[in-house]
């Protein structure tokens, strides 16, 4: 059976394929973004700023379940373009279990350590009980959030990814009919809000069990697993950038936090949730478009196919370069529709979010084109240069810009931070594409 990575793809056939992937991250990105729209319209100011308190949990789950999909993503393709079918279903499966103990792992240690975790991450005594009922609930779907995130990158990896975006669309329509019912009409409050998220969550992840389990004739499905030590660690190390980059998340989220408490108080945690969750609006379109073509290099990769690969590689420069200049414009051009979703116009949160806005938004400039040099190791099985990419950027370059920017130039500082990171996380990404050119042959 031929898979659909290897066929020879022009401009708009691979705009089509990563389609869904894309459309796949823009409506998880919005899962976190609901919640806040019907959170600060419904309830107030306080529980949007509890959602951003203890966002960098999910963003740690979300980065090991990108971690286990993308980098076992790489594996599987691999397997097939050297035509190892087998391996590739049994490797598969192990990866599929391997997501489900760390789940379940998750789970366990999140409820027993609640109160600690939310006090570790700066909530106030405000912000508290906002915080506890809205991280229980997400806490106990941890293991469907990380199948959906898994399946999503094997159903692209199997050559259906509309599959993963019908089903992420149904997720996503469920989360935000639910999210009215739950919160204005069951008056359930901020946890109404998580147990919409994980119904939202669930759909795809009962609906990907169920298709790799009962649709044998495909291409990929579960098979009795084999223990492979050295697949389980690949798959580590293949996924440690976007594992470093949702970590990195996690840890600037709290910064930025932190910051906006010290400067401007709860009202300043509120704008900056506005303004984060607009940036993972945005660079999800990056983070999907990188996910859908990881698999064709990892085909070809595999195949040792350096025409298609060099082909690919320019359309993707071009492509990401299109979405780059598009996020700028749209970013700029409708700032006070995306603050108004969440703040009334005239308010202090809208003022400060307003203000910030366009200066963090030179980010996005350069952040397209950092993600996919980063995904573009990770397909091609170089985890370690993937993972310097994602770790110097977002870790090293942020949080240093983060605690010295803002003691320099102040509140200023805050906003610019996130640019001058990227900016500097091009030229890193330049000089390791250029280094490894002749290794890979994309150039």
């Amino acid at each position: 059976m031929k898979n659909s990575l290897g066929k020879d793809f022009t401009l708009m056939s691979l705009l089509k394929f990563t389609g869904p992937p894309i459309v796949m991250m823009v409506f998880l990105a919005l899962y976190t973004m609901i919640d806040g729209v019907f959170v600060s319209n419904l309830i107030n100011e306080y529980a949007l700023s509890a959602i951003n308190i203890v966002y960098p949990i999910p963003s740690i789950v979300v980065g090991i379940a990108i971690m286990i999909g993308t980098g076992g993503s790489a594996i599987i393709a691999k397997n097939m373009g050297e035509n190892k079918i087998m391996d590739a279903k049994q490797n598969f499966s192990l990866i599929c279990l391997f997501g489900l103990v760390l789940g379940v792992l998750l789970v366990i240690f999140g409820l027993l350590f609640i109160d600690e975790i939310i006090l570790l991450l700066g909530a106030t005594e405000a912000l508290f009980g906002y915080c506890k009922d809205y991280l229980m609930i997400l806490a106990i779907g941890t293991p469907l959030a990380i199948f959906q995130m898994i399946f999503q990158s094997f159903f692209v990896t199997a050559g259906k990814p509309n599959l993963g975006l019908i089903t992420t669309l149904l997720g996503g329509v469920a989360n935000i009919v639910l999210d009215y019912v739950f919160i204005a009409i069951f008056n359930w409050g901020i946890g109404g809000a998580a147990f919409a998220t994980v119904i939202g969550y669930s759909i795809p992840a009962i609906y990907g069990v169920y298709y790799f389990m009962i649709k044998k004739e495909t291409i990929l499905h579960f098979e009795k697993p084999v223990f492979r030590k050295d697949v389980l660690l690949t798959t580590c190390s293949n996924g440690s950038s976007e594992m470093v980059s949702n970590l990195s998340i996690s840890v600037t989220t709290f910064l930025f936090n932190m910051m906006m408490l010290r400067y401007m108080g709860e009202t300043g945690v509120a704008a900056i949730t506005i303004v984060l969750y607009a940036q993972f609006l945005l660079t999800s379109i990056f983070l999907g478009y990188s996910q859908g073509v990881a698999p064709i290099f990892s085909y070809n990769y595999g195949e040792r196919n350096r025409a298609k690969i060099k082909k690919y590689f320019k359309m993707s420069i071009l492509l990401v370069s299109i979405f780059s200049v598009l996020m700028v414009l749209l970013s700029n051009g409708f700032e006070d529709i995306i603050i108004s979703i969440f703040a009334k116009q005239g308010s202090e949160v809208f003022k400060i979010a307003k203000h910030g806005f366009p200066i963090f938004s030179i980010s996005f400039i350069f952040v397209g084109f950092n993600i996919f040099a980063s995904a573009l190791f990770t397909s091609l099985s170089n985890g370690k240069i993937s993972a310097l990419i994602s770790f110097v950027r977002t870790f090293l370059f942020l949080i240093a810009s983060l605690l010295l920017l803002p003691n320099i130039i102040g509140i200023e500082g805050i906003w610019l931070a996130v640019p001058v990171a990227e900016f500097l996380g091009i030229i890193l990404s330049i000089i390791c594409l250029y280094r490894s050119k002749d290794e890979y042959g994309y150039l």
